[in-house]
């Protein structure tokens, strides 16, 4: 569609380089059937479904549904996908969403997006016939990576596994004009744009997030604007409520993403009809505001381009399809509170409907748990290397990247060689974003790869905390539409000396977060075992590789194996006696080995935090009669404290003496090595603590 007479709109100088006869022909009834609809939900909602209490959460789309509709009308290949926010359900409604399951997750009834596990809003859409919406995060600007970390995938399916049925196929990023403050989207535009990436930025700029004015979320309130030199980005900017100019504009930034020009940023301005939320009574805006945004209301617009008679049947229908939907939603009832705890893991038997290997039919090879012990002793960084080495090459789909573990082979040499074996395509560097790296991978693994991202230390890892907090609970708040098993490499804790960036151990923080497993191996063989089970699971892993034993003499063992597998949850009895249990991991294994010599002691060495080996430390507890519990990581709500609970709970008549911890005070590692060592659970300290509960 051409351009209305009058109107112009605001590109960059390289915008027009798109052209414009590749734009496709919108059916703008079915836009207009759509939109109707859309409004109709909108004023159901607000009108009634609200006032009964029966919808909590409300976000109106007026304003922003022309836009989303034409666009969700333009993205046909059976790959593409979307991730958006919370005003994008038009988008949804143009990908094939069922209304009765829009209303009925906005009313948290059973089915729908999530079985009332979250916000209606926050949307999920597996399709298995046309493109996919990507799980929605609650946060603003979490949707950025892992849609970049999509578009990566693609090219991956596409150029290195040579798999045609992703040619041409896009992911398409929707964002409001708060969104471009966030990390998120610095991320992902600079992986999309140096990556040269199929990601359109789909920029909703209503002028305000929530309250705030967009002119303090970028300078001037135009994010297309301040982009226009950014190498290595097409930038369209227009009216969004201009049918005509949505179409032109639209179809030419889908054009020049599905052609392989690179990244395209769309911003449209479009208007905010109704408050941030349902809640929101807008007093921050003046009255001549509210008007003019209502002015530019594109409904109108619309209905222009039909004849009356047909804008009239069209909502009509618009109405008995969503009071039916209504119907529908209202019988579906309340999911079963005793199902509440599905689903934060693979239960062995319901395979997401999408994401990860396991989705689209993966088998894994045979897996022997009892490893090969003979040969030469080899360190925890060749023992991981030789693992992924292994991996890398029986299947295809496993990706090795972060910062250094290309040429240079790691920080701590882990991946030394691998890029020289596989290729820059499968083992690569990232820019130094902590989000950009795993929200990249968790875009990845939704598309069907198994991405092993490495964070350098674990202190590094805070910077990514939101994108591994909603990686782990995706497969929960989906309701198992959905998960991302992705592999994250962390090293950590001491070596050598300690300092509050590198030496952090910290690892009881993704005990708490849902849906990770997390992996603590102290040995070579653990290290294998426990590796190979995380690349070829089905859920996602925090595997901790301590500093200090990558390279230490006690920690080498024979390599197991190519089919050496270790189950999570598993303990392995270090040493037998009979009168005290230590129970440990990582570095403190080695310490309290050393201290244990002399006396009667069983030393459990966990292994694997999340799921942890309850039933080893119980009955060994129930033997001895003593536990003493030794881990680097600080004291107070360490995860020694809850295996005290656990034994002061199920096996406080068993005990002889109290459950007693030994752990860092509540400090950082400190950096000079004497004071270092004064701060961790030492050898000596740790024969005492033996002692004192022996006596």
């Amino acid at each position: 569609m051409g351009q209305r007479p009058g109107k112009r709109e605001a590109v960059s100088a390289t915008a027009h380089s798109a052209g414009r006869g590749q734009i496709p022909d919108i059916d703008w009834k079915r836009v207009a059937s759509l939109m109707l609809l859309s409004r109709a939900l909108d004023a159901l909602e607000e009108t009634r479904l609200v006032p009964e209490k029966k919808v909590f959460y409300q976000f109106s789309a007026r304003g922003h549904d022309l836009a989303q509709i034409v666009l969700g009308t333009l993205l046909t290949h059976r790959h593409d996908a979307i991730c958006g926010y919370y005003r994008s359900r038009p988008i949804l409604l143009a990908l094939g969403v069922d209304p009765a399951d829009a209303l009925g997750s906005s009313m948290a009834r059973a089915g729908g997006y999530s079985d009332g596990r979250d916000i209606g809003a926050v949307f999920n859409y597996p399709n298995a016939h046309g493109p996919s919406a990507l799980p929605m995060c609650g946060g603003v600007g979490a949707q950025y990576t892992p849609t970049a970390g999509w578009a990566q995938a693609i090219e991956y399916r596409e150029k290195v596994l040579h798999e045609k049925e992703y040619e041409g196929a896009i992911a398409v990023v929707l964002g409001g004009d708060a969104s471009v403050a966030t990390n998120g989207f610095w991320s992902a535009l600079t992986m999309a744009a140096t990556l040269k990436l199929p990601m359109l930025f789909y920029i909703e700029d209503n002028g305000y997030g929530i309250s705030v004015p967009s002119t303090l979320q970028t300078p001037g309130a135009d994010i297309a604007a301040n982009l226009a030199s950014f190498n290595g980005l097409h930038i369209l900017s227009g009216d969004g409520t201009e049918p005509d100019e949505v179409a032109d504009l639209t179809g030419r930034a889908v054009a020049h993403v599905r052609g392989r020009g690179g990244p395209c940023l769309l911003r449209l301005r479009v208007p905010r009809l109704e408050g941030h939320s349902f809640q929101d009574t807008q007093a921050y805006k003046s009255k001549e505001t509210v008007e003019a945004e209502w002015a530019r209301d594109p409904l109108p617009k619309l209905r222009a381009l039909l004849d009356e008679r047909d804008w009239n049947q069209l909502a009509a229908e618009a109405d008995a399809t969503v009071e039916e939907a209504r119907e529908r939603a209202e019988a579906r009832g309340i999911a079963d509170p005793d199902d509440i705890a599905r689903h934060v893991f693979y239960d062995g038997e319901s395979v997401q409907a999408e994401g990860g290997q396991w989705a689209q039919g993966y088998v894994a090879p045979q897996s022997s748990d009892a490893p090969v012990t003979s040969g030469q002793r080899i360190n925890m960084v060749t023992a991981i290397r030789r693992t992924l080495e292994h991996e890398l090459s029986i299947n295809p789909k496993v990706l090795v990247f972060g910062e250094d573990v290309g040429p240079k082979g790691g920080v701590h040499a882990v991946t030394l060689g691998l890029q020289d074996k596989f290729g820059a395509g499968r083992v690569f560097d990232t820019s130094l974003s902590e989000e950009g790296i795993i929200g990249r991978a968790v875009g990845m693994a939704l598309a069907g790869l198994v991405p092993v991202p490495e964070i350098q230390f674990r202190k590094y890892a805070d910077p990514a905390c939101e994108q591994l907090n909603d990686c782990g609970t995706m497969r929960w708040r989906t309701n198992n539409h959905f998960a991302a098993p992705i592999v994250v490499r962390i090293p950590g804790g001491f070596f050598k000396c300690g300092d509050p960036w590198h030496s952090q151990t910290n690892e009881v923080q993704f005990v708490h977060s849902p849906g990770w497993k997390v992996a603590v191996p102290s040995n070579a063989e653990d290290a294998v075992g426990l590796l190979r089970a995380a690349l070829r699971g089905n859920d996602p892993v925090i595997f901790f590789e301590h500093r200090a034993m990558l390279d230490a003499p006690s920690a080498r063992r024979p390599y197991p194996g190519d089919d050496f597998v270790l189950p999570f949850g598993k303990a392995r009895m270090v040493r037998e006696g009979a009168d005290i249990t230590l129970v440990t991991w990582g570095a403190m294994v080695e310490r309290c080995e050393e201290a244990a010599q002399g006396h009667s002691a069983d030393i459990l060495d966990l292994r694997t935090l999340m799921p942890w080996d309850r039933a080893a430390v119980l009955a060994s507890v129930r033997r001895t009669r003593r536990c003493l519990i030794v881990h680097e990581d600080s004291i107070s709500a360490g995860f020694g404290a809850e295996i005290a609970a656990t034994v002061a709970s199920e096996a406080f008549f068993d005990l002889d003496a109290p459950v007693s911890r030994l752990a860092m005070p509540d400090i950082p590692s400190p950096h000079n090595p004497v004071l270092m060592e004064a701060a961790l659970p030492s050898v000596e300290n740790i024969r005492a603590k033996i002692e004192e509960l022996i006596g």
